[in-house]
């Protein structure tokens, strides 16, 4: 997987300036993540997001101004999750200096997040205030902790797997050579996971795109793993 992933990100790059190795291409694969899940909980969890912080803090307004289909309740709950783990990546980072190691620990720990979550609409279903809350949860701290993580990759144009508007702005308003490589991809990241994400929920119900997340999880994390910094034998 890691040739793969190494030829993808190089192309996001002009040519021998890529000096971010496979990361860009995990990046973007956490982008499809991003735009799955948001699918998922905005269409089973009454229009909640857990991944676009944005949507949420404007659904909020709605829900206070007395829109019947958003609940405040239910947005305030994913902005807490979501910052709760974007804290959590924080102490990581004081205990796990190297960046990709902690994108390993980070993305298996959002894997197992998401398992969890499968295992609350297997058992429980989405239905009513408590599985809905418990999968807020899981999945918003998940997806804070991916954000927090990413941010600190500092890839250019890829800091940020959640939101798209200021990537658009630069894509048509900028002219950098290959740069508009990545802005596109983002975008066709983003929208790729919403498409997949929503075509499994509508065939499938929920449990189905929460399933197809925890492997691209797991493919990211195994494909980080074999990038941490190997120990030096003496």
């Amino acid at each position: 997987m890691n040739r793969p992933a190494h030829w993808f990100s190089d192309a996001l790059f002009p040519h021998g300036t890529n000096k971010h190795g496979p990361l860009p291409a995990l990046l973007v694969m956490l982008m499809v993540s991003s735009g799955l899940v948001d699918a998922v909980t905005f269409l089973g969890l009454n229009h909640v997001f857990v991944a676009n912080m944005t949507g949420n803090v404007v659904f909020s307004g709605f829900a206070i101004s007395g829109s019947p289909r958003h609940q405040l309740w239910a947005h305030l709950l994913a902005l807490a999750a979501f910052a709760a783990g974007a804290w959590s990546e924080g102490r990581v980072a004081r205990k796990i200096a190297e960046p990709r190691r902690r994108l390993f620990h980070l993305t298996a720990t959002h894997a197992i997040l998401v398992a969890a979550a499968l295992a609350v609409v297997l058992l429980t279903g989405e239905r009513g205030p408590g599985p809905q809350a418990a999968l807020i949860v899981l999945l918003g701290y998940g997806m804070g902790m991916q954000n927090a993580v990413a941010l600190r990759m500092a890839v250019p144009d890829l800091v940020n797997i959640t939101v798209v508007t200021s990537i658009v702005t630069r894509l048509v308003s900028e002219k950098a050579e290959h740069a508009w490589r990545r802005r596109a991809c983002a975008v066709a990241a983003l929208f790729a996971g919403a498409l997949v994400g929503t075509g499994l929920y509508l065939a499938a119900g929920m449990a189905a795109p929460l399933a197809a997340d925890f492997v691209l999880l797991a493919l990211i994390a195994y494909v980080a793993r074999d990038l941490m910094p190997r120990p030096v034998q003496r």
